[in-house]
C-alpha cells in the first residue's frame, strides 16, 4: 500500500512535507558563522574516483584527510549531470531547467546569470566575507559578442564576486586565456584575441588538418584550433602572450587561492575554488604523470587531490582551520573518454569512477549527478559519514540561514534550507530532489523515477549510458542500487504519482 505521500494533490504536498518536516525537528541553535568557507569544485569526479568513497586504484591521501576530519555524504547530488547548469544552480539556487539557453555553453557564450539577481555569492558578500572565484567559470561572460581585448563585463564581479582569476569556459574550449576581475591576463594590445564557433579565424593550425603538430590526438570533437599542442572545440586567433600552459594550469589556479586566503585572512572569505581537473584535456604536470596506472585521468587525480592538500596546508599555516567551513564536492558524475585518446578508457581496468552507480556525465541514472560530497568544520559538523539526500541547489538558502541572511520570496525558487544536513545534524534531508539530464528524474527517499524522454539510450562516443527511454522508469535505490531492475510497470501508482509531482515542480517553476 502506498504511503500518504502518494495520495495528496502534488503542490499540496510540497507545502505538507516541508511543514510536517519542520514540526518533526527540534530548532536547534545556529551556530557562530565560520569566519572563512572554502568551497572546492571539482570538474568532472566521480563518486568512485576518491579513495574515501571506495576507489582502489588512485590513492587521494589529501581528500582522505578532509573526510576524516568531517562528513562524508553519501546521497549527495550535483543539479545535473553536465557543468553549466550545475554551476547555474549551484549559484542561483534554481534549476537550470527552468531557463533556456542555460545547457553546456560555447566559449563565447553571454553571462547567464543576470546581474543583480540574488547568488550563492551576493548573499555571503552582503553578510560582509570577501569573495573570490577562482578556476573553471563556464557561465558565460558579457551580454554578447564579446571583445576579448578589452573591459570582460559583465562577468563574476557583477552577480556577487570581488575577484576573479577564470578559465572561461573550459579547458577544451577556446578562448585558452585566463580571465582575472575584467580583463585577459597577459594580454598584448599588438596581439589581439579573436574568437568564433560559427567560422574560421585565420590561419591557426587546426586538429583535423594537420594531426601530425598534436601531442595529444583528439578522438571526437576536438579538432578545431591547437593551442598547446592540442587542438580545441572553437576557432581562435591572436592572445599568443596570454596563452595558458596546460601542465601549469593547477598549479596557477591553486596559487591565486592560497594568495586570496593569505591576503584576507583576517576578514570574512568566501573562496569558490572551482578546478579544472579532471576535465579534458587531461595535462597534468610532470611531477604528477605516471603517479597511477589509470593513465593522464588517473594522474588528474592525484594532481587534484595535491590542490587540495595545498589548500589545506594553507588553513593549518595560517591557524584558520578550526573556523573555517569547507566543502568539497564536483559537478557532475565521471566521464572516462570525453573526446581525447589519452588511454583513460584502455587503462581503466577494474577502477569504477561512478562506484556502485549505474551511468555517469550525460546520464539521468545515479552516476550522472551523485557525487563525492565532504563537508569539514571542525567541532561544528561531526566526522563520520551521513545518508541524508543533499543537493548542491541547497547551498544557496542553506549558507544564507547560516549566516543570518532572510533570502527574499522571489530569490533561490529551488534552493531548501538544507543547513541541518550540511551539519550532519539532519539524518534526511530533503523528501525529494529533481535531477537533470537529457531526461528530468525525480528522488523521493530510496524511489527513483526518470521521466519519458527523446534521444538515444547510450552515447557511442563516450560509451555512457544516458538514461533516455520513450518510457517512464521507476527504480529501488534501497534493494536495487545499480538501477537494474525498472519497476514503472509493477508499480504503476507509484509510477504516475511520482510523475505527476515531477510535472507539477516542473510546471510550478519553484520548489520552495
Amino acid at each position: 500500500m502506498l504511503s500518504s505521500v502518494f495520495t495528496v494533490p502534488v503542490l499540496r504536498l510540497i507545502a505538507l512535507a516541508n511543514f510536517g518536516f519542520a514540526m518533526a525537528q527540534e530548532p536547534a541553535p545556529l551556530p557562530k558563522p565560520p569566519q572563512h568557507i572554502v568551497l572546492i569544485y571539482a570538474d568532472d569526479l566521480g563518486y568512485g574516483d576518491v579513495a574515501c568513497y571506495g576507489a582502489a586504484a588512485v590513492a587521494t591521501p589529501n581528500l582522505d584527510r578532509l573526510a576524516a576530519g568531517g562528513l562524508c555524504c553519501t546521497d549527495a547530488h550535483s543539479a545535473a549531470a553536465t557543468c553549466t547548469p550545475s554551476r547555474y544552480a549551484l549559484l542561483t539556487g534554481e534549476y537550470a531547467f527552468r531557463q533556456k539557453g542555460t545547457g553546456v555553453l560555447p566559449g563565447d557564450a553571454r553571462l547567464i546569470v543576470t546581474p543583480g539577481r540574488t547568488t550563492l555569492a551576493s548573499v555571503l558578500q552582503g553578510a560582509g566575507y570577501r569573495t573570490a572565484v577562482v578556476g573553471k567559470w563556464h557561465l558565460g561572460l558579457g551580454t554578447g559578442g564579446l571583445d576579448w581585448n578589452g573591459k570582460i563585463a559583465p562577468g563574476p564581479l557583477e552577480v556577487g564576486f570581488d575577484e576573479c582569476l577564470l578559465l572561461p569556459a573550459t579547458g577544451d574550449r577556446v578562448p585558452c586565456v585566463y580571465v582575472a576581475d575584467h580583463t585577459v591576463r597577459g594580454l598584448d594590445p599588438a596581439d589581439p584575441i579573436q574568437v568564433s564557433y560559427r567560422e574560421r579565424l585565420g590561419a591557426e593550425p587546426t586538429g583535423a588538418e594537420q594531426p601530425e603538430r598534436l601531442r595529444m590526438r583528439w578522438a571526437f570533437g576536438h579538432d578545431q584550433t591547437i593551442v598547446n599542442g592540442i587542438s580545441r572545440i572553437g576557432y581562435m586567433t591572436g592572445g599568443r602572450s596570454a596563452r595558458w600552459v596546460d601542465e601549469d594550469m593547477a598549479d596557477c589556479f591553486t596559487e591565486r587561492a592560497v594568495q586570496f586566503l593569505r591576503q584576507h585572512r583576517r576578514e570574512r572569505t568566501f573562496l569558490f575554488f572551482s578546478t579544472h581537473d579532471i576535465h579534458v584535456p587531461r595535462v597534468p604536470h610532470p611531477r604528477f604523470v605516471g603517479k597511477t596506472d589509470l593513465g593522464p585521468r588517473g594522474d588528474a587525480i592525484v594532481q587534484f587531490d595535491a590542490c587540495v592538500g595545498r589548500l589545506l596546508d594553507e588553513l593549518e599555516e595560517l591557524e584558520l582551520t578550526a573556523d573555517t567551513l569547507v566543502i568539497l564536492t564536483s559537478d557532475n558524475g565521471p566521464v572516462v573518454n570525453d573526446g581525447y585518446r589519452d588511454a583513460a578508457e584502455e587503462r581503466l581496468g577494474a577502477h569504477r569512477p561512478a562506484g556502485p552507480w549505474r551511468g555517469g556525465k550525460y546520464s539521468a541514472f545515479e552516476g550522472g549527478t551523485r557525487v563525492p560530497f565532504v563537508v569539514r568544520w571542525p567541532g561544528r559538523v561531526p566526522v563520520g559519514s551521513s545518508a541524508a539526500l543533499v543537493g548542491q541547489v541547497d547551498l544557496l538558502h542553506s549558507l544564507a540561514k547560516l549566516v543570518g541572511v532572510a533570502l527574499p520570496e522571489s530569490a533561490a525558487p529551488d534552493s531548501l534550507d538544507q543547513l541541518g544536513a550540511l551539519l550532519g545534524a539532519d539524518t534526511v534531508g530533503r523528501d525529494h530532489l529533481v535531477e537533470q539530464a537529457g531526461s528530468l528524474a525525480l528522488r523521493v527517499g530510496q524511489w527513483k523515477f526518470v521521466l519519458a524522454g527523446q534521444g538515444a539510450r547510450f552515447d557511442a562516443a563516450t560509451k555512457i549510458e544516458l538514461g533516455n527511454a520513450p518510457e517512464d522508469q521507476l527504480y529501488d535505490l534501497a534493494a536495487d542500487p545499480g538501477e537494474t531492475k525498472d519497476l514503472a510497470k509493477a508499480e504503476p501508482e507509484r509510477t504516475a504519482a511520482m510523475r505527476a509531482r515531477l510535472l507539477a515542480l516542473r510546471a510550478a517553476g519553484r520548489s520552495r
